[in-house]
């Protein structure tokens, strides 16, 4: 098997598109995962180099090219219950106000488990009377594939080691035979979650308002303007009073919003 070289202009050139398409910076350390990520979809297209990749994707750049090249570039790495003290601030919040209805927003939710994760704590406290009856959860991202198989809702076990015994139960249907090893959300569970795509990057006035929003560990991708833009695009659908989470890892959250802090990476928009 021929290696492919990815030099200077083409990888400039990816790194550009990838920026003004959906905000994410690529700078020289990136370079790697760009050629690595990439190069099994040349060879299954039998493109010679990056610079005839490139130029397939600028002659269509609205084409489904482009779109898959998001889809293999952007990072998807997560598991049920990520971060677990974010949602036992999130059933602490809800357990004390007792609302009627609750509306979140998983803004890069990637294969869905963090979406899923919302929606088992919240078919909890629906259970035990601190939860109204009408709650939602939408999971969005830029990437088409990670959003099917969102939409499939089938995960590998090991992503689920965080659930509980008795949330598997509810919640859960174990694979048999080929299946063995991998779990399907139930469909009750997976009615009351609606995935679609959306860029960040781009206007979302049409979604929302909601009363919670996570967007965790998407904001290290983005260069300093951009993630200003994209917290304050996001914080705008949430409504006064709501919860704000971004990664713990993600240090300080820029926005022009204000936002009263309440935990390593928590917040609220003040009502």
């Amino acid at each position: 098997m021929t290696t492919l070289a990815l030099r200077d202009d083409a990888f400039r050139r990816i790194a550009s598109m990838m920026y003004d398409t959906v905000g994410i910076a690529f700078g020289e350390t990136k370079r790697h995962l760009v050629s690595s990520r990439l190069a099994p979809r040349l060879q299954r297209l039998g493109i010679g180099s990056y610079e005839d990749y490139v130029s397939l994707i600028t002659g269509d750049p609205q084409g489904d090219e482009m779109q898959v090249a998001i889809d293999l570039l952007t990072t998807n790495e997560t598991y049920f219950f990520r971060e677990p003290a974010h949602f036992e601030l999130l059933e602490r919040e809800l357990t004390e106000r007792r609302p009627r209805s609750v509306e979140v927003w998983s803004a890069a939710c990637s294969f869905g488990d963090e979406a899923f994760s919302i929606a088992m704590l919240l078919d909890d406290l629906q259970r035990t009377g601190h939860v109204g009856e009408t709650w939602s959860v939408l999971g969005t991202d830029v990437s088409d594939r990670v959003l099917r198989r969102a939409s499939a809702a089938v995960f590998p076990e090991e992503r689920l080691k965080a659930v509980s015994r008795e949330r598997l139960r509810r919640h859960c249907e174990r694979g048999e035979g080929e299946s063995a090893g991998l779990v399907r959300i139930a469909g009750p569970l997976r009615d009351r979650v609606r995935f679609g795509w959306t860029n960040l990057c781009r206007p979302v006035d049409t979604l929302g308002p909601f009363d919670v929003v996570f967007l965790r560990n998407v904001l290290i991708y983005f260069d300093p303007q951009t993630k200003h833009e994209v917290v304050d695009r996001v914080v705008s659908r949430l409504r006064p009073g709501g919860l704000f989470f971004v990664g713990t890892a993600e240090g300080r959250v820029p926005s022009s919003l204000r936002l009263e802090p309440l935990a390593p990476g928590a917040f609220r928009r003040p009502a």
